[in-house]
């Protein structure tokens, strides 16, 4: 076996190769295997993380009618939605060093697997006891899904560079899901499935998706350039180069075990920072719905395509905002930004009694929360790698979930409580414009530098 330093001088400066053959420059290598990765790596997980954030925010669209079958209450709905984040918090962190340390395509599987059939158990819940335990074992299915995704995938295939622009990419996937599913489920509300309720059949239908890709993802995929078999030997080499000197550098700035890592400031810090962003987002994300039905009189099918439009802008935002982070390095401001632009939409919202404003301010929220995401995750791959990264990011994403399930409770709490969504709307911009300052005092970390080449 050739040693990697001969590889690298092969790839990026012998002007012959093996055999005698010009060797390809190492420019197209890298700009043929980054190619590949989009449409192996990326796409299958971009599709995962469709068909993930439908079975997540389908409860949101079902709610409108299954509420008045079952008689549930605001609070009750709120804890169902809260209470899926508490069974994802317990198994996150295990779920994603177990991916780490096996094979991450073959966990993502059996979270599809499992949440699938789970989904599609929500059409048969009767009782307020069948409903928070179906959703806390969806929770618990679905559990380490984007830490896998964040800390496993992605760096074994994307530079440190090229990180936020790729999960930028891969995080279009929520709007796109909610784009397609909004529509979707304003329409599946009206139309009786087999004698089932309208609601019935959203569940069921959107459950379909994430039981088959669960055996195609297996297929598809690969957990590592040693074993894409849709790369040339060049490009596994480079790939394989790159991403453990890329990890060997990370540990060079902050060597930590699991262990420690778990109690590292900057870790905490985000853990704090994401924890208020989800409560944030979640809160809106999941009672926009009924806040727009309730303002306007709008029909179910109205309400959900209203939704469409500020979900069309944050996905064009999402994508600038990776983009430029990529291209800049910088990643404090990219990813406050958006925050700083959710917080003044829920608390302007909060206050404003004039309908089209209140429309206006719902959608600058919408596009606030969701624009972060991609330069968010990339950032605690730039000081941490391997078992490290995913206990953080497990750790980040538990924290994160807490939030998501303070967040859809309290504004249902409150909302029964006071008949009013002021209440919930200010405290859930306070915790988005906290995050956003929170993560301006991010420390920069010295860039990782690019391969020779």
């Amino acid at each position: 076996m050739s040693s990697p330093l001969a590889n690298s001088e092969k790839l990026s400066g012998d002007p012959r190769g093996e055999r005698g053959f010009p060797s390809v420059p190492r420019a197209e290598v890298e700009a043929s295997a980054k190619r590949k990765a989009y449409a192996n790596i990326v796409l299958p997980l971009f599709i995962t993380s469709i068909i993930a954030f439908l079975d997540r925010v389908n409860l949101s669209y079902a709610k409108l009618t299954m509420m008045a079958d079952l008689q549930f209450s605001q609070s009750v709905v709120g804890l169902g939605a809260g209470i899926f984040f508490a069974g994802y918090v317990l198994f996150e962190i295990p779920g994603a060093l177990i991916a780490e340390r096996f094979s991450p395509k073959w966990w993502l599987a059996r979270i599809m697997l499992s949440w699938g059939i789970l989904s599609g158990l929500m059409a048969f819940v009767a009782t307020e006891r069948q409903f928070y335990v179906v959703r806390f074992l969806l929770g618990v299915a679905e559990a380490s899904l984007y830490p896998v995704i964040y800390a496993s995938c992605i760096p074994r295939w994307f530079s440190v560079q090229d990180r936020p622009r790729a999960i930028a990419v891969l995080l279009t996937s929520l709007q796109i899901a909610t784009i397609v599913g909004s529509p979707l489920g304003g329409w599946l509300l009206g139309v009786p499935l087999f004698g089932l309720k309208g609601w019935q059949g959203l569940f069921l239908i959107e459950a379909l998706p994430a039981i088959v890709f669960a055996f195609i993802i297996v297929w598809w995929m690969a957990d590592s350039p040693r074993e894409a078999r849709w790369l040339t030997e060049e490009e596994r080499e480079l790939l394989t180069e790159r991403y453990q000197a890329e990890s060997a550098a990370s540990h060079g700035q902050k060597r930590l075990t699991v262990w420690q890592t778990l109690a590292d400031p900057e870790v905490l810090k985000l853990s704090l920072t994401y924890f208020l962003w989800i409560t944030g987002f979640w809160g809106a994300t999941f009672w926009i719905p009924s806040v727009l039905k309730e303002s306007s009189g709008w029909s179910d099918l109205k309400v959900s395509w209203m939704i469409v439009p500020p979900m069309l802008a944050s996905l064009a935002l999402m994508v600038w905002i990776g983009h430029n982070s990529a291209k800049t390095g910088e990643k404090r401001w990219h990813g406050a930004i958006g925050l700083f632009l959710g917080a003044a939409g829920m608390l302007i919202g909060a206050v404003t009694t004039e309908p089209t404003v209140a429309y206006f301010c719902l959608c600058l929220a919408i596009v606030g929360v969701y624009a972060p995401f991609g330069v968010w995750w990339s950032y605690p791959t730039t000081f941490l790698s391997g078992p490290a990264a995913a206990g953080a990011i497990g750790l980040i994403n538990s924290f994160g979930n807490v939030g998501g399930f303070v967040g859809p409770y309290l504004t249902g709490y409150f909302k029964d409580l006071t008949g009013s969504y002021k209440g919930p709307w200010l405290y859930l911009g306070v915790s988005l414009a906290t995050a956003g300052c929170l993560m301006l005092t991010l420390r920069r970390h010295r860039p990782i530098p690019k391969m020779p080449g």
